[in-house]
């Protein structure tokens, strides 16, 4: 049985991953465009390692890191999801976040399935809150925080010291709460 759900909204497809995924993935997390606010690129290798690992992880707790398709198409275009922050984060929860390849930029397609992921965390998981954690100068990701609802927590944020020294190293905490007062009253951010 298949415990990973999947979050469809007007133009996306969330699911689990598949192994045909990873020629796309490899090559976006090769694109210096898309890892301009990364240390660096993925090799193929890292980039199946990574997948395999969202892949257990969706399969163990249901939620997490899902490849992202354009429904009309089948395309996939990279992934959106849920994940408890890293250890090395001085802040706890659950993050949210997105990364998409060069061309599906400017379609809105980060802020539609983040707002799946968000919807998914309130209503489904009954998360309290999502955190969103960007390096201080990604415009692009911080707009789609800003457009998700979510506020900049300045008093959070942190530089990432598992990064060299440099512009990479200052990063930013955005946090949503829940928006409803009632605990089983059914969340629709999208």
């Amino acid at each position: 049985m298949n415990r990973t759900p999947e979050l469809v909204t007007a133009r996306l497809r969330l699911r689990q991953w598949t192994d045909a995924d990873l020629a796309g993935w490899a090559a976006m997390n090769a694109d210096p465009r898309v890892r301009e606010f990364f240390p660096g690129a993925l090799t193929r290798e890292q980039a199946a390692a990574s997948l395999d690992h969202f892949r257990a992880g969706l399969a163990a707790r249901g939620w997490g890191w899902w490849a992202v398709e354009v429904t009309a198409t089948g395309e996939f275009i990279g992934m959106a999801g849920l994940d408890p922050v890293d250890d090395d984060v001085p802040v706890t929860g659950v993050e949210a976040g997105w990364r998409l390849a060069a061309p599906a930029w400017g379609h809105g397609y980060a802020t539609e399935a983040a707002r799946a992921v968000l919807d998914h965390g309130f209503r489904v998981l009954r998360l309290p809150e999502i955190l969103a954690i960007t390096v201080a100068g990604n415009a692009r990701s911080r707009a789609v925080m800003e457009r998700l609802g979510m506020v900049h927590d300045r008093s959070a944020d942190f530089d990432d010291r598992t990064v060299p020294p440099g512009p990479l190293r200052p990063s930013v905490v955005y946090r949503l709460k829940r928006p409803c007062a009632r605990p089983d009253a059914a969340v629709r951010l999208y």
